[in-house]
This record gives structure tokens, sequence and C-alpha cells, in this order.
């Protein structure tokens, strides 16, 4: 008998921590982890802005050794993989900044084929 071994892996990564230091009045080693987290998230989208360039023009260098965050990513970015985004969203108007960056950011990775 042929047996046919199918693996899979996983990957939740919560991506809340963007916000902006003086909305959140952090100091010190939490300022320094929401900087981290913020660098993190721009090498995310700049992976995902190239995946969009792709479909679109073809090869594009796709930035994913830029963040561990984006290396973890990578294969459920452009593997053969199935990838959920979940973007969670308020409706007051006091996150209205917020919403609409996560929605363009989500709008974004809706480009990766």
């Amino acid at each position: 008998y042929r047996r046919e071994v199918l693996t899979g892996k996983l990957a939740l990564v919560d991506l809340a921590g963007a916000e902006r230091a003086q909305d959140t009045n952090n100091h010190g080693q939490q300022l320094r982890d929401g900087a981290n987290i913020n660098r993190s998230l721009l090498a995310l989208a700049n992976c995902i802005n190239a995946l969009g360039k792709r479909r679109r023009k073809g090869y594009v260098f796709i930035p994913f050794r830029n963040s561990k965050l984006t290396r973890i990513l990578k294969d459920g970015l452009c593997g053969n993989s199935r990838t959920v985004m979940v973007a969670t969203v308020s409706s007051c108007s006091q996150q209205y900044n917020h919403t609409v960056n996560t929605l363009k950011y989500a709008d974004r990775a809706k480009e990766i084929k």
C-alpha cells in the first residue's frame, strides 16, 4: 500500500498593537515593544503589497527577510496554502482612523492570489 502523508502548519498571529505612541502613553519597554510591532507590521504590509504587484506584473522581489513575522508567515502568504485574515473593526467614531487603516490593510491582503 502507498500511503499519502499530508502535513499542515497553523500560524495564529495577533496583529494588534499598531497604535500610535502618542495615543497609548506608553513609556520604556512598552514603547519599544510597540515600535517593534509597528516595524513588523510595516514589513508585512510591504510583503503584501509586493505579492499584490506580482499578480499584476509578474515577478517582483518579495522582502520576506525584513522581519521575523514575515518569515513566519511566508508559507501562508505565497505557498500552496489557504490563508484567512480576520480584520476586527470598531463602529466607534473615536476609532475611525484605526478602522479605515485596518480595512485598507485587509483590502491589500485580498489582492494576493
